[in-house]
């Protein structure tokens, strides 16, 4: 979820949207100043890595969950295939860096399939190169291998489901669900 400090959005830098994510420090820099009071952020938009104040001492939640992305429930049929595996299942939540699904087919971690996710009856699915990254009794878990970002459907979607206001329902041109 968009982060906020004290009631207030968490606006990147970058490009002025209030889609921005705590994350977990990465570089020496980033480490340090998370010990001076300023804390990792990455917009969800852009990806622009910024610090921003921490007013506050973070909550038991905010030190375990290290998602890059927020997730956003979803119920989506799909299909995958890679290699001589093919299969089918349904998609239970997603984020611009992958989704979890239910199938009963079996796969390993570390296999790279071929993602078809149907968005809406009446419009072709979009297509996704995504990673086997964990297997478990919730689900399978995908982490796409090029940026969602980089599908303006996918995208959109996400945008939409998860309440952004980087761009709201109305603001989607009709041209980018349509391609």
């Amino acid at each position: 979820m968009p982060e906020s400090i004290m009631g207030r959005q968490i606006v990147c830098p970058h490009c002025r949207q209030d889609s921005a994510v705590r994350v977990q420090a990465q570089s020496p820099r980033e480490f340090v100043a998370s010990l001076l009071w300023r804390v990792p952020f990455q917009c969800q938009q852009c990806d622009h890595r910024f610090l921003a104040r921490r007013v506050s001492l973070p909550s038991s939640s905010q030190l375990t969950d290290r998602r890059e992305y927020m997730r956003i429930p979803v119920k989506l049929s799909l299909s995958f295939s890679g290699g001589r595996v093919r299969g089918e299942g349904t998609v239970l939540d997603m984020s611009l860096g992958g989704c979890i699904i239910q199938s009963e087919t079996h796969v390993r971690v570390d296999d790279i399939f071929y993602l078809e996710i149907i968005l809406a009856k009446d419009e072709p699915p979009v297509e996704a190169a995504a990673i086997v990254r964990s297997v478990s009794t919730r689900g399978i878990a995908f982490k796409f291998l090029r940026r969602a970002q980089e599908d303006k459907r996918l995208t959109a979607f996400i945008q939409t489901r998860s309440g952004s206001t980087a761009l709201s329902p109305s603001e989607i041109p009709q041209s980018v669900l349509s391609e």
